[in-house]
């Protein structure tokens, strides 16, 4: 007993003799609370509901809905970001083949030779003296094992790592898919806002071209001089030049778009016009922590955060005495023929202790490494929480202000419609002239050309807050919540 018991002592004093000192470890910065991701009380936002997965169904337009569909099926970009799901895979089940048996098949043949001043049982023990010995095969068959004790959770926080980083990459994977999806939508509808400004720009040249000719034709009389006509080339110049702007826009858009659904040139893309959609109108209150959950983006951040804290773990586990068993079962012999004989069997069972003693330098500069990459990880992390409020908060403002906007440019088109068509009564009836009723037209083109910049601007506000809000993801909210170690 007092034998065992001294073996005990001499054991724990190599095991705590054989460890290395840590040194000079950075501290962890503090991670941001979930409280500061709460947006301000005046803030209305959606319900918890909103937006949905495919969120651009909800504008009830198939023509989008299959670019959409067709833009992620054909990316390059979205393609690979799936075939680095099955790299992080790879990596998940590299790091769990860690924590179970090694077995290992061997077959070796081993061509030696042997003299008499070497110890190499059992051929030198039969050698002459001063003699060189001949030339020995050893032929070896048999299986091996390797057992790694993770007795101090190394293994097991590398097998963590890896799947936090594998979880960061389905959550980056569902944000490339919101770019992509939100990108083609707002190409879509600055192509539709642009055929309806071409319409009206249609229309607001060819009233300067008949106003250039009026004056033309009253100059001609002698009852205007070239002042005006001047100022209606003018006119017309400007028409046409807001014409071209808009074609190239259309024109620039169509092909992003081509690029971004992958659609080759030889391709046709028939792109129909369609009235605007119906949006949201009313953003009830409700999101607050939730908004962490919503975004990828910040579920990716998360996700690396956890797994960069799994990593220091397992960086600080290598400080300690770490066990492993190797085995071997098998045959050793000098000639094939006798390899498989009872005689010629080997059995080695190894345990081993390996102590980090002259090591530390390395270690410490590989702790201080993956903790500073931590560090900043959760900085990062904290200021995208930030920037996901500052992104929600201005957005759905700029949303609602111009839902406002856009009620009242209804009524002023409404309000120069109304006189456009009393002009246009008047006309009709010979109280005025075609000249008058084409200038009050002009009027209403101009507001209505305001109406559709505030209308483009709305769609596209509504896309940004969508994609603010995550576009539908759903991530898990205690993976973000409990960062902190």
């Amino acid at each position: 007993m007092v034998i065992r018991n001294w073996c005990y002592l001499v054991l724990s004093g190599l095991l705590l003799n054989g460890c290395a000192l840590i040194h000079d470890e950075p501290a962890q910065v503090r991670q941001l609370p979930a409280e500061q991701a709460q947006l301000s009380h005046v803030i209305h936002l959606a319900n918890s509901q909103w937006p949905q997965a495919r969120w651009w169904d909800a504008y009830h337009d198939p023509q989008l809905s299959s670019l959409i569909v067709l833009g992620l099926a054909n990316s390059p970009t979205f393609q690979a970001a799936k075939l680095r799901i099955q790299q992080s895979q790879s990596s998940v089940d590299l790091a769990q083949s860690t924590l179970g048996v090694q077995a290992t098949a061997i077959a070796a043949q081993n061509v030696m030779r042997v003299t008499d001043r070497q110890t190499t049982w059992p051929y030198s023990i039969s050698l002459p003296t001063n003699k060189r010995g001949p030339w020995y095969t050893l032929n070896t068959v048999g299986v091996g094992a390797d057992l790694n004790i993770d007795l101090w959770g190394a293994n097991r926080a590398g097998v963590v790592a890896a799947m936090g980083e594998q979880n960061a990459q389905l959550a980056e994977t569902a944000g490339i898919q919101l770019d992509l999806a939100s990108s083609i939508a707002q190409l879509y509808f600055s192509i539709q806002a642009n055929y309806r400004r071409t319409a009206l720009l249609n229309e607001q040249a060819a009233i300067a071209a008949f106003s250039l000719k009026a004056h033309q034709q009253r100059a001609a009389r002698g009852i205007e001089d070239d002042v005006n006509i001047a100022a209606a080339q003018s006119e017309l110049y400007s028409a046409q030049q807001q014409l071209l702007a808009a074609h190239t826009r259309t024109v620039q858009d169509r092909e992003t778009l081509r690029a971004l659904i992958g659609m080759s040139g030889q391709q046709p893309l028939i792109i129909a016009e369609q009235p605007w959609p119906q949006l949201q109108q009313s953003l009830p209150q409700a999101l607050s922590f939730d908004l962490l959950a919503r975004r990828p983006d910040l579920q990716a951040l998360s996700h690396y955060v956890e797994a960069s804290l799994s990593r220091v773990e397992a960086a600080k586990a290598a400080f300690y005495p770490h066990f492993d068993i190797k085995a071997f079962w098998g045959y050793n012999a000098l000639s094939v023929g006798d390899l498989l004989k009872h005689s010629f069997q080997q059995i080695n069972f190894l345990p081993g202790l390996y102590l980090p003693l002259f090591d530390g330098g390395r270690l410490n500069a590989h702790l201080r490494s993956v903790r500073t990459a931590s560090n900043i990880l959760i900085k990062n992390y904290n200021q995208a929480v930030f920037d996901a409020v500052r992104d929600v908060a201005i957005t759905s403002q700029q949303l609602d202000d111009l839902n406002q906007q856009v009620a009242l440019q209804q009524q002023k088109v409404s309000a120069a419609q109304l006189t456009t068509n009393s002009v246009q009564a008047h006309y009709q009836r010979g109280l005025t002239s075609l000249y008058l009723a084409q200038e009050a037209r002009r009027t209403t083109l101009t507001q209505q050309l305001l109406l559709v910049d505030l209308r483009a601007q709305q769609v596209s506000s509504d896309i940004a807050l969508i994609k603010a809000l995550g576009g539908g993801y759903r991530g898990e909210q205690p993976a973000i919540l409990g960062i902190n170690r």
